[in-house]
């Protein structure tokens, strides 16, 4: 299993547009094949810096939902929301 970490900033006043996205995200990740589970994390001290981490039986599996038309296109809902370009980290133990 790996664990795959997101990094995201929020833009200001685009939480809620950013909260919408991510349910669409999660809806998609359900039948992604290798998938296993996921948390949505908010930073306690900074409601515009948000974590995911999600869990994989394999990084074949991770690489086969980043590249997947699924991913792509809920990111293109969340792509608008952020200031920066997203951080993944992929940790294996």
């Amino acid at each position: 299993m790996i664990k795959v970490m997101i990094e995201r900033r929020i833009a200001p006043d685009m939480i809620e547009s950013y909260e919408h996205a991510i349910k669409q995200t999660l809806r998609a990740i359900l039948d992604a094949e290798g998938y296993i589970s996921g948390s949505s994390l908010t930073d306690a001290k900074d409601a515009h810096h948000r974590v995911i981490i999600t869990n994989w039986v394999s990084v074949e599996a991770w690489k086969r939902w980043k590249k997947s038309e699924d991913r792509q296109n809920v990111l293109n809902i969340i792509q608008p929301t952020l200031i920066d370009q997203e951080k993944i980290t992929v940790w294996v133990s």
